[in-house]
């Protein structure tokens, strides 16, 4: 990041604060405006914040314990066909054996004795019942996957075959006993483990399944979320104007969140309105709620003052990582959380990676994602005492930073692979950084957007 670079930061997160105060009116020393992280007098800041934020590692390291006080969940059956990116809540077992009979593996001959063979007139074909018995010195064309004949000794491809002018088959080179023959049970014997408790399932895993006999499959079920965008300044539609913004969360929150695996049951849209919120909130059955804005302790900043009305438990109250410094978890009931995001977009996004991301993937089932780390191609200015998650593209062996990363900002995060986590007081080139996939830059389960 250049010295440019640094200083357009500074103006986006100071313009996120003014449009925060005209909006919401003015803001405790903890409200969502994030501390400028570079520029001069950045190595003066205090963290002069009323109470004490936690890391960023311990706050998704609470956010799991969070979702494994909950309880195990109850199980569901589910056709395999609806069970892609689900956790198995039992091991999958062979129902038969795999093979369940004798069949080809190749297009050819099927063959007993030495040759060469007469050949039969008709030929057995995938999906027939089980052909007669071929004697010594007679053969049968076979198709890939078709019953093997009793009797028979190996299957000849038809590449490595020919006939007389007397309708006799020829092998052109050795052919071994048993050749291109899939035997009874050559995968898995009927009650045979396949997969055990806890595997996510891949699209591999439903072929499994289906190819064992199953279908449905015992699974956890996706936790419930429950979006609640607050605001009485966001439009729905339409260009800004006249102090009103575009609602850039709504749009956004409910497909990330299904990327994470959720079902979101619900988004409501309920303005700055206290008892809209508390209803919403004591109403919902969700196994997560998840608020947007009104984290902090402005005028209409809504979230403390109805978790406290309502008996919730504040498990996190705000994090050390920026963008996103406001968020918080907070236990509802013992089976229910919230999560609450600042308003900002990309401060938003670092709230989800932070709380929800955990929370949603332990309730779920899943085993968290192997933590690598990547070279950074140029280097990353950081937060005097907090990490900083900051959008990176991957280019071959390293990691590029990418602009425009302030907290009211998608145009970084739009173009993305990954957030790289930056340590307080920033990173140079070169230096490995650890990083946090995003869910579509992956190919495989983690893109569930149905």
């Amino acid at each position: 990041m250049t010295a440019q670079d640094a200083e357009e930061l500074d103006v986006e997160e100071a313009l996120a604060v003014a449009n925060d105060r005209a909006v919401r009116g003015p803001k405790e020393p903890h409200s969502s405006r994030e501390t400028p992280t570079t520029g001069p007098g950045a190595h003066r800041a205090k963290d002069d914040s009323p109470h004490k934020a936690t890391s960023w590692p311990e706050a998704r390291a609470v956010a799991e314990r969070a979702a494994r006080s909950a309880g195990r969940r109850a199980p569901v059956s589910v056709t395999v066909d609806k069970a892609l990116g689900l956790v198995l809540a039992a091991p999958l077992t062979a129902l038969t054996d795999l093979p369940s009979f004798d069949t080809s593996a190749m297009d050819g001959w099927a063959v007993a004795g030495p040759g060469p063979w007469d050949v039969r007139e008709e030929g057995v074909l995938a999906g027939q019942a089980e052909p007669g018995r071929l004697t010594d010195g007679e053969a049968v064309r076979i198709a890939t996957g078709a019953r093997i004949p009793p009797d028979t000794t190996a299957v000849l491809r038809s590449e490595h075959g020919r006939t007389d002018d007397k309708g006799r088959l020829h092998p052109t080179r050795d052919l071994a006993h048993g050749q291109d023959i899939r035997p009874r049970g050559q995968e898995c014997r009927n009650g045979d483990q396949l997969l055990p408790l806890g595997t996510q399932i891949t699209p591999a895993a439903l072929g499994l399944a289906a190819a064992a006999g199953y279908d449905t499959v015992s699974v956890l079920p996706r936790p419930r979320v429950e979006l609640l965008v607050l605001g009485d300044e966001l439009l729905t539609e339409g260009l800004p104007r006249e102090g009103l913004i575009r609602d850039a969360l709504g749009p956004m929150l409910p497909s990330w969140l299904r990327a994470l695996g959720a079902e979101v049951t619900a988004v409501r849209r309920l303005g700055d309105d206290a008892d809209a919120l508390y209803r919403a909130v004591k109403k919902s059955s969700a196994d997560l709620i998840v608020t947007t804005g009104g984290t902090a302790a402005g005028p209409v900043d809504h979230v403390h003052p109805i978790l406290r009305r309502v008996g919730a438990e504040l498990l996190v109250n705000g994090v050390k990582v920026r963008p996103g410094h406001p968020m918080l978890l907070a236990r509802i009931k013992q089976d229910q959380h919230l999560v609450g995001l600042p308003g900002n977009p990309l401060a938003a996004v670092s709230g989800l990676f932070t709380l929800a991301e955990p929370l949603l993937r332990t309730l779920a089932g899943r085993a968290a994602p192997e933590p690598y780390a990547m070279p950074l191609r140029d280097a990353v200015h950081g937060h005097p005492y907090d990490t900083r998650l900051v959008p990176v593209s991957l280019r071959g062996d390293d990691a590029l930073p990418l602009h425009y990363n302030g907290p009211a900002m998608l145009r970084g995060i739009a173009t993305a692979d990954a957030l790289a986590v930056v340590p307080p007081g920033g990173a140079r080139p070169g230096q490995e950084l650890e990083l946090l996939d995003l869910p579509w830059a992956t190919a495989g389960i983690q893109v569930c957007f149905t």
